[in-house]
């Protein structure tokens, strides 16, 4: 099995940080939208990411809360996130991803080819879930069929397994490690262990059910922490961060450089 993690990053345990985007055009938060405020605000965290040493990021359209559903997402929030996404591959030269909520990941895929990112983040791939916007399908049939049409398998899928923001009720009778079967099975290149909500921590026997399930690389989609980096990471090949990297752990605050930096030295020490 071919290891897409190694393949995107050159470095043993990478850990990609977000930038938590403004809201794009039409959403409830962005009242009047300054489309250039969006882009000076998302180069300006990514240059605060890698100042601190960051391997990779990865982009969501945060700001756009309370989120649509994957066939509601308009152009305009693809075309003003495919310009940022392209400010960001150019100016800082890292991995660049995309993750557009809720579950969109042919609008993930489009923003990711067209500003020459390298992967993306799916919420739902291999099974149904009861989340926040209803119910939300798996999207890896057709995000698969629509990767190959635009040309786009250079792209890696990072796909969460138990899924953050909803109910687990539809796949309440199946464990933990044969929901990670489905996932390899439908594809992914990366599967995501995460907690129960934003900033909160994959477990420990999370991970361990995820890895117990695929040979998938493992990574943990939110809560890592300076304060828990060693323990996690430990058990997960990377990370995905956030909002620890932030002052008061506020998402729509500034990224520290000083946080990313302390991260960053502890994962130095693991790999």
């Amino acid at each position: 099995m071919t290891d897409k993690l190694a393949g995107l990053f050159p470095v043993r345990k990478p850990i990609i940080g977000m930038v938590h985007a403004m809201p794009t055009p039409g959403a409830p938060r962005a009242r009047t939208c300054d489309v250039n405020a969006i882009y000076d605000h998302g180069l300006e965290e990514a240059l605060r990411l890698k100042k601190g040493g960051i391997d990779g990021i990865l982009i969501e359209n945060a700001g756009d809360v309370p989120f649509l559903r994957p066939e509601q997402i308009g152009y305009e929030t693809v075309g003003v996130l495919s310009v940022l996404g392209r400010m960001i591959v150019r100016e800082t030269g890292l991995p660049v991803g995309f993750n557009i909520v809720a579950n969109a990941a042919l609008a993930s895929l489009a923003c990711a080819k067209a500003s020459g990112a390298s992967f993306v983040r799916v919420n739902q791939w291999a099974n149904a879930y009861v989340a926040n916007e209803g119910l939300l399908n798996g999207a890896a049939a057709d995000a698969l069929r629509y990767r190959a049409k635009i040309d786009a398998d250079d792209i890696a899928v990072l796909a969460d397994v138990h899924v953050k923001h909803g109910s687990h009720a539809i796949v309440d009778d199946r464990p933990v490690a044969e929901q990670a079967r489905d996932v390899a099975f439908f594809q992914a290149d990366v599967a995501i262990a995460t907690g129960l909500r934003t900033g909160h921590s994959a477990s420990l026997e999370e991970i361990a059910e995820v890895r117990e399930g695929s040979r998938l690389p493992t990574i943990v989609g939110s809560g890592l922490s300076a304060e828990n980096a060693k323990a996690i990471l430990t058990a997960a090949d990377g990370a995905i961060v956030g909002v620890s990297l932030k002052p008061g752990g506020d998402m729509w605050g500034p990224t520290d450089p000083a946080r990313v930096a302390r991260l960053m030295d502890i994962v130095a020490g693991l790999r």
